[in-house]
């Protein structure tokens, strides 16, 4: 995973010519640094996504560094709506599964940074998907987060599998913000 481009490298995801983008970092709209001694200029990886994504540039093959992708498990349509009403569309890709089954193939193809699984779908269903993604080491960094009914809550069961849980009613914009702070930690959301 490359920090640090050239305007090069700029050029060619943007798709435009090098001295475009040195113009860019000329005139300041392109943040970064030059080479001492030198006149070389070099870009931070945040500094060339946040440009892009001000500018509504496609992301190219930053997109999967620099959005957050969540994968609501068993999650019913409403607080989708209303996860996806205060989670940036630009910073987050947000992928649906129905069971158990789904979660699974929805997980190998998306490869998520947080799964977020609704215990209305079944108790037992919910915690074997908690599991199964524990267990797997491809998803030792994903951040696992349960929403529970009062009937959950009150149950035993080993929260340690799960980084965060929310008992149900919540505010959506409060598991956003929670979200966003946990996946911003492995990645770049500028």
């Amino acid at each position: 995973m490359r920090t640090i481009f050239t305007t090069g490298q700029v050029a060619k995801i943007c798709k435009v010519a090098p001295r475009t983008v040195s113009k860019w970092f000329d005139s300041g709209r392109l943040r970064g640094y030059r080479i001492p001694g030198s006149q070389d200029r070099r870009i931070p990886r945040e500094h060339l996504i946040r440009f892009l994504k001000e500018h509504g540039m496609p992301l190219g093959e930053l997109e999967d560094e620099a959005m957050g992708k969540l994968l609501l498990v068993g999650v019913d349509s409403t607080m989708r709506g209303g996860l996806e009403g205060v989670l940036p569309i630009e910073d987050f890709k947000v992928e649906l599964a129905a069971s158990g089954f789904e979660a699974g193939i929805q997980a190998e193809s998306l490869h998520p940074d947080c799964v977020v699984i609704d215990f209305a779908m079944g108790r037992n269903e919910a915690l074997m998907i908690a599991q199964n993604l524990r267990k797997n080491g491809d998803y030792t960094d994903t951040v696992l987060i349960a929403l529970l009914s009062d009937d959950d809550t009150a149950s035993g069961f080993d929260r340690t599998i799960f980084n965060e849980t929310f008992r149900k009613p919540f505010d959506a914009a409060l598991l956003a913000e929670r979200i966003r702070t946990l996946v911003s930690r492995r990645k770049t959301l500028a």
